[in-house]
């Protein structure tokens, strides 16, 4: 069984929170969890406290045991030193599909003729 510290959101339309979770990765993402063990309110300030909160100790068990954090989550366990956490690097994010290149090869045909 694969395990994954991810967020499971909470909250109103529009309005979200999100708890930390410990869950089977097969599960759903709001689904069944095994283990609650922080909060996350993106509606707060970066600066406030209250922003992330979590179990310290819990999170530093289910690390141990293997469970491997997703992206946002790791984020915020970097900040305590828990992982090591760096900014993703894709450099063909911006480069356009084959469709799109093949249509401006097209119109510099048609320019050139």
């Amino acid at each position: 069984m694969s395990l994954k510290i991810r967020l499971a959101r909470g909250g109103a339309k529009k309005r979200p929170f999100y708890s930390i979770v410990v869950a089977d990765s097969r599960m759903q993402r709001d689904g069944r969890f095994i283990e609650k063990i922080g909060t996350y309110n993106p509606l707060l300030g970066k600066d406030d406290e209250k922003r992330v909160q979590f179990d310290i100790d819990r999170a530093k068990h289910w690390l141990g045991v293997g469970a491997k954090p997703t992206d946002r989550v790791a984020r915020f366990f970097s900040a305590q030193d828990l992982v090591k956490w760096e900014h993703g690097n894709n450099p063909k994010k911006a480069e356009p599909g084959e469709k799109a290149k093949a249509r401006v090869e097209e119109k510099a045909e048609k320019e050139a003729a």
